[in-house]
């Protein structure tokens, strides 16, 4: 625990130093928009940790890129282990001896939890922002999450009402994204930012902003779109990518299985081409959330190594994988895994969403957009706030 000569020195701090660790381009984003809200209340502040583009944008002091914890997969995080293990320990250290006022941990549960719980029992306040789908698999978790942190920021209402059940301290903060993105998203004006034309169908390719489930998709969302191609010549193909380096990766894989395929690569300006199109064929994550927010029907894939699969197949109990259908508690739009992510599966799918009526759809994921519309970044920053203020 913290000795009286160190609370003495953190209450006299001129002003709150926020240590913050994220793991992905989500991360980032909710990275970004709990420091603005909490640089509005302490313009003085200063963040330091792991943070993405946007939150170096914001002053945001970064030890280690954030691309060092973009791990997905049992396989690949053993392959990355050592450095893993390293960048924690880094990461103990720094803060161990340059104390903050609170350590957030922004999803990447396995990573955060483990540096939480070592703050935790040095007397740091820590709080886990996103989280862990405890609900799915893993429920034992939940007693780790309750050593861990003072407090957890969920985003979704479900997973507030599994911590109350459990007793441990939880605020359902809503949605940045349900925040940011409009109820009614303009098609006709994102394609005319894009000088996409105004009148033909446009399929969003999305195979991921990971390296490893970009390789595993590219090929098969890519053959869906050479046999859609060739049924109509009029068809746009746009794939938005995250990063120049995502970018590459992607046009050098389209040189190998589809070179010839006409094919818009857009960076960094995802929103703006999901909203610009009329089906999204996708990798799972939290971009399936922003398509259902823009409302724009899409498909959803997702494949991991064998031995992945094997084992969350035998762990994860649940009817769904993709947020939509979570939060709706039903098959609002359709889920590929593993071996059915293939053309066959893909190609009808694709189709019955790009030409046919989707209104009852949007009407589904209007209902889903304002139940998460809660103001998540100021909702966050005021219970951070009381909690860092409690014997400051």
């Amino acid at each position: 625990m913290m000795n009286s000569d160190n609370q003495i020195k953190a209450a006299n701090k001129p002003f709150p130093v926020f240590a913050i660790v994220v793991g992905e381009h989500s991360g980032d984003t909710l990275g970004a928009g709990l420091m603005t809200s909490l640089l509005q209340r302490y313009p003085k502040a200063k963040f330091v940790g792991i943070g993405g583009p946007k939150m170096l944008a914001l002053g945001f002091d970064s030890l280690f890129d954030m691309e060092e914890l973009s791990v997905m997969g049992i396989l690949e995080v053993l392959g990355r282990l050592k450095r893993l293990f390293f960048v924690k320990d880094t990461l103990v250290k720094y803060f161990t001896d340059n104390r903050p006022d609170v350590f957030i941990g922004i999803d990447a549960p396995d990573f955060n939890l483990r540096l939480e719980l070592q703050f935790k029992e040095q007397g740091i306040k820590t709080v886990h922002y996103v989280s862990p789908s405890v609900w799915a698999w893993r429920h034992k978790r939940i007693f780790k999450i309750e050593k861990a942190t003072h407090m957890v920021l969920s985003l979704l209402p479900f997973e507030k009402a599994f911590y109350d059940k459990h007793h441990i301290p939880c605020s359902f903060v809503g949605h940045p994204l349900a925040d940011d993105i409009p109820l009614e998203s303009d098609k006709a004006s994102a394609r005319v930012k894009l000088s996409l034309p105004e009148n033909s169908k446009v399929l969003a390719l999305m195979p991921g902003s990971r390296g490893g489930e970009l390789s595993r998709l590219v090929e098969p969302f890519l053959a869906t779109a050479q046999k859609l191609f060739a049924e109509d010549k009029s068809l746009i193909f746009v794939a938005p990518m995250i990063s120049e380096k995502r970018a590459a990766q992607f046009n050098q894989l389209k040189l190998e299985y589809a070179p010839d395929l006409p094919v818009h690569v857009i960076i960094n300006k995802t929103q703006q081409v999901m909203a610009a199109s009329d089906c999204l064929l996708t990798a799972s994550g939290t971009v399936t959330l922003e398509a259902a927010l823009i409302k724009r029907p899409m498909i959803i894939c997702y494949k991991f190594n064998f031995i992945t699969y094997i084992i969350a197949k035998l762990m994860v109990k649940l009817k769904w994988f993709s947020l939509p259908n979570l939060l709706a508690d039903k098959e609002l739009v359709p889920e590929l895994l593993q071996d059915d992510v293939c053309v066959e599966k893909i190609l009808p799918l694709v189709k019955e969403r790009l030409y046919g009526d989707q209104s009852e759809l949007n009407q589904a994921f209007l209902h889903i957009h304002q139940s998460l519309k809660k103001n998540a970044s100021e909702k966050a920053a005021d219970a951070v706030k009381t909690l860092i203020d409690i014997n400051r």
